[in-house]
């Protein structure tokens, strides 16, 4: 009997009882029931240890998240650069996907001025401006002009100025393109360590459903339903605001501009949507939003550039609808009033500022920077930090659906959209790379 080394054999699969593969989406929402149910039980029956697990599984979650933001954003936005000299009509696309980022900010930003009109936020509350405080940072244009430009390349990476570090990998990947072949060798590296960086990250986006234990738990045990009351009026605004955003204009312009299905733009994007939900990160999401974009037929090539200039750009939920419900909210409590010049001066911060949000949690310099834009008082940021994860939440899930939105409508118009994948993207990305990887392996066996 002889040795056979190329005949292989599979593992043999076991007969016996398996527990069925729980899909990723249905773990988030588990996540966050139980995580709303331990945060009800922590508040109402005082559990301190409780109340600080929930606190140290949330934190754990972001700083994991966080952890790869600088590093994915360098390597994304330079790789994303470079991969567009594979792309044909390549400015044409550029030119056309800021075009429609700011198309689809100005429809939020009067979506969100015309739900603050109608609703008036801001009365009835029972806070005064004796509430606010004044934040730790505040964000004004000349601190966003002069503050793209770093004063070194290490401070941005250890602060996390996501600005700075787009600024910096937009400068690189340029050159390198000018560069040409002499350049290869460190894209065929940075491509290596952004596959290395988005792999690790899979990994800690395998943890959101537990970190959405602590994220959600760790709000209701800390906030609780009495706080969010006093917000009320404001928080229904947000949310509905960028529902209508998300569930009405974006499929208004699939059906007529791109022309495809709406459900099945929801069904391919949902488990992005719904992992910005949970993390309250646009770049931490941004794996998943590009593997999801991929998946509805918008070209590889494309997507590498659109999604991650998206991710630190495009943020209609926190820099459109957010800021203008906002500006309301604080005049209102501050007895401010704010005229059509006010109004117009807020669409023109949410287009042109939007950048500054820079894909990470929370909305803070984006706020600051529309309050002073508009002369309203700063201390205003503080009646609003309570409330900015509950937020944050619905906020990202808007950025995120943004972000995969336009690259398909602009792949559509431009006839570069892969209608047969679009149509048959269904099943989550976080499934498929699991399943992938996972994989029985071919074992050689003896003849």
């Amino acid at each position: 009997m002889s040795a056979n080394p190329a005949s292989t054999t599979e593992k043999p699969a076991g007969s016996g009882f398996r527990i069925p593969k729980v899909p990723f989406w249905a773990q988030i929402v588990a996540g966050l029931v139980l995580g709303v149910l331990l945060g009800w039980l922590a508040r109402s029956q005082d559990i301190g240890w409780l109340y600080t697990t929930l606190d140290k599984v949330g934190h754990i979650f972001v700083q994991l998240l966080k952890l790869a933001v600088a590093p994915l954003v360098f390597f994304a936005i330079l790789v994303s650069i470079t991969n567009l000299r594979k792309v044909n009509n390549a400015a044409r696309l550029a030119t056309r996907t800021l075009l429609w980022f700011m198309i689809t900010s100005l429809i939020a930003v009067a979506i969100g001025l015309a739900i603050g009109l109608i609703t008036n936020p801001g009365s009835g509350t029972g806070l005064t401006p004796k509430d606010g405080k004044l934040p730790e940072h505040a964000g004004s244009w000349l601190d966003f002009l002069t503050g793209i430009i770093p004063d070194n390349v290490i401070t941005p990476f250890a602060e996390l100025n996501v600005l700075q570090i787009v600024f910096m990998a937009a400068v690189a990947g340029i050159a390198a393109l000018k560069l040409g072949e002499k350049a290869q060798p460190i894209l065929t590296l940075s491509e290596a360590v952004l596959e290395l960086l988005q792999k690790a990250l899979w990994w800690v986006i395998r943890l959101a459903p537990i970190g959405t234990i602590g994220l959600i738990g760790y709000a209701i045990a800390d906030y609780g339903w009495d706080l969010i009351g006093k917000y009320a009026t404001f928080t229904a605004d947000v949310y509905i605001g960028c529902a209508l955003v998300m569930f009405g204009v974006y499929p208004l312009l699939l059906a007529t501009v791109a022309k495809v299905s709406p459900l099945q733009f929801f069904k391919g994007a949902w488990p992005a949507i719904q992992l910005g939900f949970v993390s309250r990160s646009s770049v931490g999401t941004m794996p998943v939003t590009q593997k999801v974009t991929e998946r509805l037929g918008v070209p590889k090539e494309y997507a590498s550039f659109s999604v991650p200039f998206g991710a630190t750009t495009k943020m209609d939920g926190c820099a459109a609808i957010y800021p203008a419900l906002a500006a309301i909210f604080i005049a209102q409590i501050f007895d401010v009033q704010l005229g059509i010049g006010d109004y117009i001066l807020i669409a023109f911060v949410s287009v042109i500022g939007s950048a500054a949000t820079a894909g990470l949690t929370g909305a803070t310099v984006m706020l600051t920077l529309t309050l002073s834009t508009l002369g309203l008082p700063l201390e205003g940021v503080g009646l609003l930090m309570a409330i900015d994860p509950i937020l944050d939440m619905m906020r990202t899930a808007t950025n995120v659906a943004g972000q995969a939105l336009v690259p398909v409508i602009v792949s559509a118009r431009e006839k570069i959209l892969d209608h047969d994948a679009y149509n048959s993207a269904s099943a989550s990305p976080v499934d498929d790379v699991e399943v992938r990887d996972s994989e029985p392996e071919r074992v050689p066996v003896a003849a």
